[in-house]
């Protein structure tokens, strides 16, 4: 009598509790921007982690939460010539929330693994900073490089924005509780300051009494490289490129485990299930 009194209580709930997940991401991460040669590469990478959460509402569409820390990084001395001239470098730590939804393309009921793809939206705050030539840390938001803030038309960037998270990935179930992926993600920004770096010099005069002789020593760097080097640019000298905004990516290990480990099907008398090496569909292995 007991054990219907408990079917008839919590079966509801941990029928629906069984769908939900804990999943954690481990990988490493890069920026799309000014300061990078290539669209993509992981040269310059940094560790990237995340803690989440996820529902399987159906066999294939699924609901995923995520907050993620990780840092990106780039150094003009690591690109083409021109970039080496400009000799700039920054690094920002990355903190994100995101939520997305997610489509598997096969069943876990009938297959042990799948494809999906994601989106969704997120929030993330940036801050870029760069060590000058003695070693100081310094942030560069600060420092208006490019005239943020003091100069006609030119407003200062926004550290927490709004993303737009895409991607694709795999998932292999190690059994019916948990499972392990792979997955590439792309962050689609709306800003063009991860680094620090977007359009043309400012008048080196004007720089120099809005913020100080650091602006301009962190705004142009080439004249670190001594004979190599040059002065600073005149203004209105390009910078950046202003039409293509920054971007961060991730290739990541994903693992997830179900919170509720058969619970369900214990309170109800029916065994746990566990995975066999027997072929056959996933729903069916008890």
């Amino acid at each position: 009598m007991k054990k219907l009194l408990l079917i008839f209580c919590f079966a509801p709930l941990l029928a629906s509790a069984q769908n939900f997940y804990a999943t954690a991401r481990l990988g490493m991460s890069n920026y799309q921007g000014d300061l990078k040669a290539k669209s993509v590469s992981f040269a310059q990478s940094k560790l990237l982690g995340s803690l989440g959460a996820r529902y399987d509402f159906t066999e294939h569409i699924t609901a995923r939460t995520f907050f993620t820390l990780t840092s990106i990084h780039a150094d003009d001395k690591k690109g083409t010539a021109s970039m080496q001239q400009r000799n700039l470098n920054f690094t920002s730590k990355i903190f994100e929330w995101q939520v997305a939804g997610q489509y598997n393309f096969f069943s876990f009921n009938e297959k042990w693994w799948t494809p999906y793809v994601f989106a969704g939206v997120g929030l993330f705050h940036f801050n870029p900073f760069t060590n000058d030539t003695v070693g100081t840390k310094t942030f560069l938001k600060p420092l208006s490089t490019e005239g943020q803030g003091f100069m006609a038309g030119v407003k200062n960037y926004k550290l927490t924005q709004f993303f737009i998270p895409v991607g694709i990935g795999a998932e292999y179930s190690l059994n019916e509780d948990m499972r392990l992926g792979i997955e590439f993600g792309y962050s689609k920004t709306f800003t063009d300051y991860l680094d620090d770096v977007s359009t043309v010099y400012v008048d080196q005069a004007a720089l120099l009494a809005a913020r100080g002789q650091k602006a301009v020593d962190l705004a142009y760097r080439g004249n670190e490289k001594g004979a190599n080097g040059g002065p600073y640019p005149p203004a209105g000298y390009l910078r950046g490129n202003a039409k293509l905004k920054d971007a961060y990516y991730y290739l990541a290990i994903t693992y997830s485990v179900r919170l509720v480990f058969d619970q369900y099907k214990e309170i109800a008398g029916l065994p746990a299930s566990k995975k066999q090496k027997k072929s056959g569909c996933p729903a069916t292995r008890y």
